[in-house]
């Protein structure tokens, strides 16, 4: 389209009193803008209202809003992205707020940003959706707690589902119980297992479609067009996006030899005794009477690293529930329960009370260290040290209780089977459940469409089982929604662009393949790259990886912010003033930068700061670009990684400080000083460090003196 840009600059918050509107305005003239207004409350109805006209008119189809922050207002300025390329420049936290007010170097920064911004809606283009003949089925697997409520809230939402359950029968671990936790106040009475019910809602729905005593053979496909294969003769089906509630599987006590399982008969798992009680037989497996001493010991393998070294969640409340059916079959059986701590949230708390009425014993002791043995006439030796007393204790018992612990079901079993090129399981975290952001998205998983639900996520309770099956459900919903509308998901969703490739000069290298986070590249038997535009989440990490620079966005490139880099005004040497380029992550770092400035912080006024959609995203050519520029420094703020990442798209931060080592190189070849770059990791919580790390740069950057490049 011919552009037509119109840049509109707000003078209110103090804006206008730190800047002068005339110097900015004559930047935006020598650029070459169709139309330029200043406002003193841009965003009240007077001022939207003229840039709603403007826009409505014709006679602007490029907004450049150069006032507050992009992060407030979005409701004031929200145009069709079909239609408008809208920019946001931040005058206000980024400037105004920061920095001295009238002074020159505040005016240079002021001036800076408003260039980039219009540099960055010049470099961009409408956004054409990749829409194809897409499938808004929702494909459900596991008919557990999890899978059935996921089926039932999707299905009531009008969608079709196709449920998938291995075993004969639904209702998966649910279904195998004796009675579940208190769910109503008091919170003091275990209950009956509420789950016939559901089975027949499901049946009695015809859009819940179900394969009994099917597996998945095999899924390819993307969002809005997987094609899942079932075994046992269940056929093709085209589906949109996927609720994995595969659930769990107790964890292989034969590891725990040293709480004497497969040593002794009556040493049993929890899982074993829900199974006895439901069939009401809680009695000891060597000689089938009724125990008269029972103990239960926690953390079986749980928080132990030579086992599992997460806490399961529900096993403390388990006990409880089992120790009460021993306690109903003979209220006069003894029963001890050793923890490392008790684990009873919320209203379980209550529970925990009622089972200490009832006479259940608690010991306090480190489970790991017990110790079991065959004692007198055929009962076991438990032997441990209870720390709250602080001296050792041994008992006999008739039968003794494991608490194992859960693990996900996907741990041994792929389930999915994805024809990936990154392979048939869902990346998973070192625990072995699926890998997502839990502090921002969590029911997503690295495959984008597909959401985890239940234990398959991480331990947890039938009741919060059957809320995570909801959520995942409404995500599935929003997924093929949005992927309809050619819009991406989280975290950029709504985002319309996709990646475009120039195939041609592809050397088949691989990294794209290899980088992208959310396996959106496949490849053929060259190495070349067949991409699935629906699996995106439009990190742009991909373009950052490509040597070759053949990746691009409509509305994000290596050429624009190349370019917005080469727009910086970079003063002479004798004068004085380092220029510092900020790279930094859209999702924390920029926000904590506005943080700044809402707390009134003040930083050097040499730097300017470009928002990437993940630091991941950064292709070494910028960094080549701004340094034979004549800057002096660069900064990259990403997020942080590690076991405990927050990065948004879940590897981008760490990658771009793998890719440090080449950034090395480039600084080698250009015979500059490797601490000209700095890269720091940084949550939006962060936000107070940064005037540091600035002042510190820039002493540094002083002691090196003027990048050698200057004039040049």
């Amino acid at each position: 389209m011919d552009q037509n840009i119109g840049v509109y600059m707000c003078s209110g918050c103090g804006i206008g009193e730190a800047i002068d509107f005339d110097a900015l305005s004559s930047v935006a003239e020598e650029i070459g803008v169709s139309r330029i207004v200043s406002h003193e409350c841009l965003c009240g109805s007077e001022g939207a209202k003229i840039v709603k006209d403007d826009v409505a008119s014709g006679s602007v189809n490029c907004v450049v809003l150069c006032a507050c922050s992009g992060r407030v207002k979005s409701e004031v300025f929200a145009f069709d992205p079909m239609q408008t390329i809208t920019e946001r420049v931040n005058l206000r936290e980024h400037v105004a707020w920061c920095q001295p007010a009238g002074n020159e170097d505040t005016q240079a920064m002021a001036e800076d940003y408003v260039r980039m911004g219009i540099i960055r809606v010049q470099k961009s283009t409408l956004p054409t959706p990749y829409q194809e003949a897409l499938e808004k089925t929702l494909l459900v697997v596991g008919g557990g707690a999890a899978g059935m409520q996921a089926a039932l809230d999707a299905a009531k939402a009008g969608y079709s589902v196709k449920l998938v359950e291995k075993e004969a029968e639904l209702g998966g671990q649910m279904a195998k119980w004796h009675k579940c936790l208190p769910l109503h106040p008091p919170y003091h009475d275990i209950e009956e297992i509420q789950i016939s019910s559901t089975i027949q809602d499901i049946e009695n729905l015809q859009n819940i479609e179900v394969f009994k005593n099917s597996t998945i053979q095999k899924i390819s496909g993307a969002p809005g067009m997987f094609d899942v294969v079932l075994n046992n003769g269940g056929g093709t089906h085209r589906v949109g996006s996927i609720v994995l509630a595969a659930g769990w599987t107790p964890y292989d006590a034969s590891k725990l030899q040293h709480l004497g399982f497969e040593k002794f008969p009556d040493v049993v798992t929890n899982v074993k005794v829900e199974e006895m009680a439901k069939v009401g037989s809680l009695t000891c497996p060597s000689d089938g009477k009724v125990p008269s001493v029972v103990a239960f010991v926690q953390c079986a393998g749980s928080r132990d690293p030579e086992h599992l070294q997460y806490c399961s969640a529900v096993c403390c409340r388990v006990s409880l529930k089992q120790a009460l059916y021993f306690k109903e079959q003979n209220e006069e059986t003894k029963v001890v329960i050793f923890y490392k701590d008790m684990r009873t949230p919320e209203q379980a708390e209550e529970f925990y009370k009622k089972v200490q009425k009832e006479g259940v014993i608690f010991v306090k002791t480190d489970t790991s260290k017990i110790s079991v043995s065959e004692g007198s006439e055929m009962k076991l030796s438990v032997e441990a040290m209870d720390e709250l007393l602080g001296e050792p204790i041994q008992m006999e018992v008739d039968m003794l209780v494991l608490a194992t612990g859960m693990q996900p079901a996907v741990l041994d079993d792929p389930i999915l089977n994805l024809e990936y090129r990154q392979g048939p399981a869902l990346p998973a975290l070192k625990y072995g459940f699926p890998d997502s952001h839990f502090v921002c998205f969590p029911y997503e998983t690295r495959r984008t469409g597909i959401y985890t639900a239940g234990c398959v996520r991480q331990p947890m309770t039938c009741t919060r089982s059957k809320s995570d099956g909801t959520g995942a459900a409404l995500k599935a919903i929003q997924c093929v929604e949005l992927t309809s509308q050619g819009k991406a998901v989280h975290p950029r969703a709504g985002d319309l662009s996709y990646p475009s490739l120039f195939i041609q000069r592809c050397t088949q290298c691989k990294r794209c393949t290899e980088e992208c986070p959310f396996g959106m590249y496949n490849e053929d038997i060259k190495g070349t790259p067949l991409p699935h535009p629906t699996r995106c989440r439009r990190c742009a990490i991909c373009m950052g990886s490509c040597p070759e620079r053949i990746i691009s966005f409509n509305n994000y490139s290596i050429d624009m912010i190349g370019s917005m880099i080469k727009s910086i005004s970079v003063p002479e040497e004798y004068e004085e003033k380092p220029r510092i380029i900020g790279l930094i992550c859209e999702n924390d770092a920029f926000p904590a930068v506005d943080m700044v400035g809402l707390n009134k912080l003040q930083y050097p006024p040499w730097v300017r700061f470009i928002p990437l959609r993940c630091l991941g995203s950064i292709n070494l050519v910028w960094i080549a670009d701004a340094l034979s520029k004549g800057v002096d420094g660069i900064v990259l703020f990403g997020c942080k990684f590690g076991d405990d990442y927050q990065c948004h798209f879940i590897q981008g931060s760490e990658l771009a400080d793998t890719r440090m080592t080449k950034i090395k190189e480039t600084l080698d070849r250009l015979v500059l000083e490797s601490d000209r770059i700095r890269l720091e990791q940084i949550s939006i919580d962060d936000y107070y460090r940064i005037p540091q790390i600035l002042e510190e740069f820039t002493s540094k950057l002083e002691e090196l003196g003027p990048n050698p490049y200057k004039g040049f």
